[in-house]
């Protein structure tokens, strides 16, 4: 059986550090992840995820940080590998690469693009779960995708028995949140994918919320595990103060009409002093005026002095 406890409540997408020529910079991920490691801002790392760019890498990289990061971290913090791809053929073959390497658990996002059916989403996952022994957890982010994943599919998917739960980004669809929670036994587990609704999610699933797959715990990782222990202990007042504290930062990363953070968020680590390297083209670091904002921000929540 899928033990959330494990995996515990932060579980941070790690960035993917591309050098200025657009090469991975494996060694430098190994750093970022003993950062976090160092400073108690995870309790999970998932790799190749929406933060960690995985949709401007190949599969011979993805394959490589899983090896790279498994023989760094094994035994030292739980790891998810993140194993999305187009075609249901790539997104098999990642899994079973991850499976090799010794990875337990995958995320899959459903296939973009394609803007698959219903009917097709289902049949993707099914495929998958059934040519496999790894816990799948579905990753619901349709802004990227083109398509959401429903409720009556998921309550389909949780009947495979290695299909034990779903990150939700479907943008801040609160009410589908709790459609899911409904809709699928009590083992099976929803992941909060936006750093924006921490607060709304646990209180909305509490026991059914896993924890919060967080890439704002790349610079503000104390601060939002305060949060989330607040909540723990009953001190709802207090969580909301944090949460209200970083939302302008969040807003911040996504100035300038982009709609994945991680440029800014990688920006926002350099001026922390964290090893962070540069986004892959087509995505582009931050321009003056926005690494300014991010600057004011970082200043505001107390990460920069």
């Amino acid at each position: 059986m899928f033990d959330k406890d494990r995996f515990g409540k932060i579980l941070v997408p790690v960035v993917t550090p591309f050098k200025e020529n657009g090469d991975v910079d494996y060694a430098g991920m190994v750093q970022i992840g003993e950062m976090l490691i160092e400073k108690g801002w995870a309790d999970t790392f998932v790799l190749t995820g929406t933060t960690g760019e995985f949709f401007t890498m190949n599969s011979e990289e993805r394959i490589k940080v899983f090896e790279t990061m498994y023989n760094a971290f094994k035994g030292r913090i739980p790891m998810i590998a993140g194993t999305g791809a187009p075609s249901t053929r790539e997104a098999l073959d990642l899994t079973k690469a991850a499976q090799k390497i010794g990875f337990d658990t995958v995320m899959i996002v459903a296939p973009y693009y394609t803007r698959p059916s219903q009917k097709e989403i289902l049949n993707h996952f099914q495929i998958i779960a059934r040519e496999v022994s790894v816990d799948i957890l579905i990753y619901n982010i349709p802004i990227f995708t083109g398509v959401n994943t429903t409720p009556a599919i998921v309550a389909e998917l949780a009947k495979e028995p290695n299909i034990v739960g779903i990150k939700e980004e479907a943008e801040l669809n609160a009410k589908q949140m709790t459609d899911f929670i409904n809709a699928t036994p009590d083992d099976f587990i929803i992941y909060n994918g936006d750093d924006t609704m921490v607060l709304e999610s646990f209180v909305q699933g509490y026991e059914r919320i896993g924890g919060v797959i967080s890439g704002g715990s790349h610079i503000a990782g104390d601060q939002i595990r305060s949060m989330i222990d607040f909540l723990h202990e009953g001190k709802v007042r207090e969580a909301s103060v944090i949460q209200r504290r970083l939302f302008p930062l969040y807003r911040v990363m996504g100035q300038g009409g982009r709609t994945n953070p991680v440029c800014l968020i990688k920006d926002a680590m350099r001026m922390l002093g964290y090893p962070a390297g540069y986004p892959r083209l087509p995505l582009l670091p931050g321009d003056e005026s926005e690494v300014d904002n991010v600057r004011v921000m970082l200043k505001k929540i107390g990460a920069l002095k």
